[in-house]
């Protein structure tokens, strides 16, 4: 038995390059504190209610992180920790989104979500890509670093630097609270206001220098986020392409339409025209003269060139499949094929646009192949939808050996299926039978809407 299936591996890779702008770069990181104006801006508190929210954030992370690896390691014994532990795995998962999304907090540039769609609804669907992907699992080592070396850092940097001028700003108002001495960070007894005084303005003057070096470390936390959680080169360039070749069926469609609507607006209209001015002039002619002949041969051409050009907008984009949908389309195809073809589908209701012009182009390219190669005496169409996917199945009684490495059309069909998430498979064994099954994920959308 041959087979082949030819799947699209179609996802989104976050938003890279998707508007042109993704945030500032690592020169955009450091160029607050080198700016005028710096101390004067909101980047200062940015900087510091950043390392606050991620040292507070990978405190949590690693309490969670050592409690749920206890908990895993003990209930291993009884078999239970194991979905506990492969759980874990995914832990960094949603530590990266939040990571990234304090990151745009810090300097409003967005940090794109390297991870793909899935092809196929689910759950299961979702953790199959996950554990295969390599960002889920550079996302579980930078949810480590970030539980058990980063944090520490972070609330040490952010606390002296808020701490300590406030303390020093403090201390006459708790001089004069308290009426004879006052502890300074433990390490200074105070007891004249001068002193006090003096105090406060040193911790004036050193709050703004400070802010400095906290606003560096924050650019320097938020670099190594962009450096190990958002995309790296290989899927920058995959999702580019991705994007790149929607964009391009996209626009092939748009012309497409064009070309259909400007043939039955134009050339065919005065083709009908044409037509029915030839009829009359028959009409007029003598009917045993040769100018009869040569007007009935006219008639005769123009209609054939009227059936062509109709045949030719249909099969650019049928207009019964924008006004009555995917079943309706593939019965007029059928219909139109010289084999006998039976098509039976159970759908919910419309469903989006490009999933059906991806689904009946893959009925139509079936029907032809089997009708030019398959010496099939007879056809089957079949289409359902369950689990959130669409299924069309054409299976025929022919002699089989389909094989899309010949340039049977199938490999172009291959590739607009897949720019909708969906699969072709093609199993056609020698001597028969020839199945073509079309998946694509999908949802119905309401009638009106279409």
């Amino acid at each position: 038995m041959s087979g082949s299936t030819a799947t699209g591996q179609v996802g989104q890779v976050g938003q890279v390059g998707a508007d042109g702008a993704t945030g500032p770069g690592s020169r955009g990181l450091w160029a607050p504190p080198a700016r005028a104006g710096f101390l004067r801006s909101a980047a200062p508190w940015r900087a510091a209610g950043y390392l606050l929210a991620t040292g507070l954030s990978g405190l949590l992370l690693c309490f969670g992180l050592l409690l749920s690896g206890l908990v895993a390691g003990v209930l291993t014994v009884v078999l239970l920790g194991l979905p506990l532990a492969a759980a874990l795995v995914l832990a960094g998962v949603p530590i990266a989104a939040w990571e990234r999304r304090l990151v745009r907090f810090l300097d409003g540039g967005r940090v794109p979500d390297p991870h793909l769609v899935p092809h196929h609804p689910g759950l299961a669907a979702w953790l199959r890509l996950r554990y295969r992907e390599q960002a889920t699992w550079r996302e579980l080592g930078f949810a480590l670093l970030a539980a058990f070396v980063l944090w520490p850092i972070d609330l040490a940097v952010a606390g002296c630097v808020l701490a300590v001028p406030g303390y020093l700003i403090a201390a006459l108002p708790l001089l004069l609270r308290d009426g004879e001495q006052v502890n300074v960070l433990k390490v200074v007894v105070v007891h004249s206001p001068v002193t006090a005084a003096l105090l406060g303005l040193a911790g004036l003057l050193l709050l703004p220098l400070l802010a400095y070096p906290l606003a560096v470390l924050a650019a320097a936390r938020a670099a190594l986020v962009r450096l190990v959680l958002a995309p790296g080169g290989q899927e920058q360039r995959i999702g580019e392409l991705v994007r790149s070749r929607a964009r391009l069926v996209d626009a092939f469609e748009a012309e497409r339409r064009r070309i259909e609507r400007d043939l039955h607006d134009g050339a065919q209209q005065r083709l009908v025209a044409l037509t029915m001015v030839l009829g009359l002039a028959r009409l007029d002619a003598p009917a045993d003269g040769p100018l009869a002949a040569r007007l009935a041969e006219a008639h005769r051409e123009a209609g054939e060139v009227l059936a062509e050009l109709r045949e030719l907008i249909n099969g650019i984009h049928p207009q019964v499949l924008t006004d009555h949908g995917l079943p309706e389309a593939c019965a007029d195809a059928a219909d139109r094929s010289p084999v006998p073809v039976d098509t039976r589908f159970e759908l919910p209701g419309r469903l989006p646009a490009p999933v059906e012009s991806a689904g009946y182009f893959a009925v139509t390219e079936a029907l032809a192949n089997l009708a030019k190669h398959s010496g099939a005496s007879g056809a089957t169409v079949e289409g359902r939808f369950a689990d959130g996917r669409l299924t069309i199945e054409v299976t025929d009684d022919g002699r089989g050996g389909a094989d899309p490495a010949r340039g049977t059309g199938l490999t172009g069909l291959a590739d607009r299926v897949a720019v909708v998430h969906g699969t072709l498979t093609v199993s056609s064994p020698p001597g028969g039978p020839t199945l073509v099954r079309v998946e694509i994920p999908c949802a119905p959308i309401d009638r009106g809407a279409v």
